[in-house]
């Protein structure tokens, strides 16, 4: 905790935006594990999902399944 307290906002602000997109890849390696079969473009759609809800994907891709997660 000290060191992140000790931190920069500039510092803090680029340590959150690596962990997201960490967290983003992660999850989108789960989803390509689980579903082999699935294409780049599905595994986005699916993620989208995930992180935002099925709604938020079908806004997206209007008249597009939504694969599972």
């Amino acid at each position: 905790m000290s060191l992140y307290r000790a931190m920069t906002a500039t510092q803090r602000s680029e340590l959150a935006a690596q962990m997201s997109d960490d967290i983003r890849r992660i999850a989108a390696e789960g989803i390509q594990q689980r579903h082999p079969e699935y294409s780049e473009h599905e595994v986005r759609r699916a993620l989208v999902a995930l992180l935002y809800g099925k709604d938020a994907a079908l806004k997206i891709w209007p008249g597009e399944p939504v694969p599972a997660p």
